[in-house]
């Protein structure tokens, strides 16, 4: 041995290991007091080797000389990073999970985080159901194997990009069943219908797609779990909080004017999602219903904008006959098929309800109906805690079927198809079509700020906007000299007299000017 460096010349050269730099620390002792050692070999450099010395040493000086245990979990933490030739944590990541508690050596992943985010959630039963739906349905199959502390904005954009794909597999999916749906109309002979039938059957059911709302849902979701993986200092980063997604428009409300029926009759294709009847079809469709034992909850939905669960819900204790109001303070909520009673969505919800005269005398007639059928019904009759609205028996809505109940009249009806949660978007049109302040409408409405009635109702019925375009016409004063043939804005004047044009609303002052001369 001349303590000269061969180089390529030495013999072992071709080893992998040989010629490279090592490290070699001791450790704290294990739990039976064994001694133990950190080792790492195969740095190219003196530099590498001992960078990753010094970091071992400061992940050993984290607890203090006399912390025991904590000494013992960092020689846990080193002796498990030995084994698996893993990347030496920083400093300030371990520093991190040995203050809050969280284990040095476990790695865990965002399924598994998720679990037990959602299991621990003390909200509303229908919020933690949705939460966790996003859970089960998109965010642990995509991502639910990658660990937490590595997830990253890549991995989410990754994400939302499969779920863009999947809709388009979905929607190819649900267009040749509509198509075969269509063709077989046209299909003539039993053994043809019978094996169109069951191609069709063979075929994938209709699915809905994952819109920009339903997207930005799980990433609400997702952000949520991760604030709380931060609060809990298990990690620091949220990527959620990052990734970009398409921007999710409420639709606005559209009127079933005569050119969207006959559209819609001719193609079957809705122009809207929110689609609103007129003032004529909505009392055309009360008319049609005036015989439905729940044409009062009807009435009340298309005229002050009840919420299904709030109508479902309502208390005769709530309803304030000679105030003329009604007060929202329960709902009924379906959750797996259980209907159960809860306070409203929010505190805005949590409201009271200005009622007309007229609403005021139905409900009058409608409680004289209840009040004889549960006398009818005797001992049969179902308490269900003092509803408005109830089945024959007494019994509470289950608001699933009053859906499906008002689409059976909607049918019956003849009129173009709306939800029912469409009476609730034409109740806050009408309004704000009559001149009602956008306030009063949210507070009707009980929605927690103005700007959201605004994205959402204000859609203007056509005869209205009409007649609001004709008086913005009328406000703009005109030369006759100046005006040519056809054009008619406002209303004629000499020169130098004094005119009075056209007011925006019952309410607005006369305004009047006078010609130059």
């Amino acid at each position: 041995m001349t303590g000269k460096q061969l180089g390529q010349s030495c013999p072992k050269f071709s080893q992998r290991r040989h010629g490279t730099w090592g490290v070699r620390q001791e450790l704290p002792p294990g739990a039976d007091g064994t001694r133990r050692t950190f080792r790492r070999s195969g740095y190219s450099s003196a530099t590498e080797a001992q960078n990753d010395l010094d970091q071992v040493r400061a992940l050993l000086a984290i607890p203090e000389t006399d912390d025991t245990d904590g000494r013992q979990r960092l020689g846990d933490l080193l002796e498990h990073i030995a084994s698996t030739r893993e990347p030496l944590p920083t400093v300030d990541e371990v520093r991190r999970k040995f203050r809050s508690g969280h284990s040095l050596t476990s790695r865990i992943t965002v399924g598994e985080w998720l679990d037990t985010w959602i299991a621990g959630r003390k909200i509303r039963r229908t919020t933690v159901r949705r939460y966790a739906q996003d859970i089960r349905v998109h965010l642990k199959p995509r991502i639910g194997h990658v660990r937490l502390d590595r997830l990253r904005v890549a991995d989410l954009t990754e994400m939302f990009n499969g779920i863009a794909e999947r809709n388009m597999e979905i929607e190819e999916s649900n267009a040749l069943r509509r198509a075969a749906i269509a063709e077989l109309k046209n299909i003539r002979g039993r053994d043809a219908r019978r094996i169109a039938h069951a191609a069709i059957k063979e075929m994938p059911p209709f699915r809905r797609t994952t819109g920009p709302t339903a997207r930005k849902h799980i990433r609400s979701t997702l952000r949520a779990a991760l604030n709380d993986a931060i609060a809990q200092e298990i990690i620091t980063f949220s990527p959620a909080a990052h990734v970009e997604l398409d921007s999710a428009r409420r639709p606005k409300a559209l009127v079933w004017t005569k050119e969207r029926v006959a559209r819609f009759t001719a193609t079957g294709e809705r122009p809207s999602p929110v689609m609103v009847w007129t003032p004529a079809q909505t009392g055309q469709f009360l008319d049609g219903i005036a015989d439905d034992p729940l044409y009062a909850l009807f009435h009340l939905v298309a005229l002050r904008g009840l919420r299904r669960a709030e109508a479902c819900g309502l208390r005769w204790v709530d309803v304030d006959f000679s105030g003329r109001t009604l007060t929202i303070a329960k709902q009924l909520v379906e959750n797996d098929g259980e209907v159960e009673e809860s306070d409203p969505k929010s505190d805005a919800g949590d409201r009271p309800v200005a009622l007309d005269a007229e609403t005021v005398a139905l409900l009058r007639r409608h409680r004289a109906k209840q009040r004889k059928a549960q006398m009818a019904a005797g001992e049969a009759w179902v308490d269900c805690g003092g509803r408005v609205f109830t089945r024959e028996s007494g019994e509470w809505i289950v608001p699933n079927w009053l859906t499906d109940h008002f689409e059976r009249l909607v049918v019956r009806s003849g009129l173009p198809p709306v939800r029912l949660h469409d009476l609730r978007h034409g109740a806050a049109t009408l309004a704000l079509a009559a001149g009602t302040d956008i306030k009063i409408v949210q507070e009707m409405l009980g929605h927690s700020s103005s700007s959201l009635t605004s994205d959402t109702y204000t859609s203007v019925l056509p005869e209205l906007a009409q007649e609001a375009a004709e008086a913005a016409a009328r406000m703009i004063p005109r030369q006759a000299s100046a005006r040519t043939a056809g054009l008619t804005s406002g209303s004629q004047g000499h020169q130098g007299s004094t005119r009075t044009v056209g007011k925006p609303d019952l309410n607005a002052t006369k305004l009047q000017f006078k010609a130059a001369s």
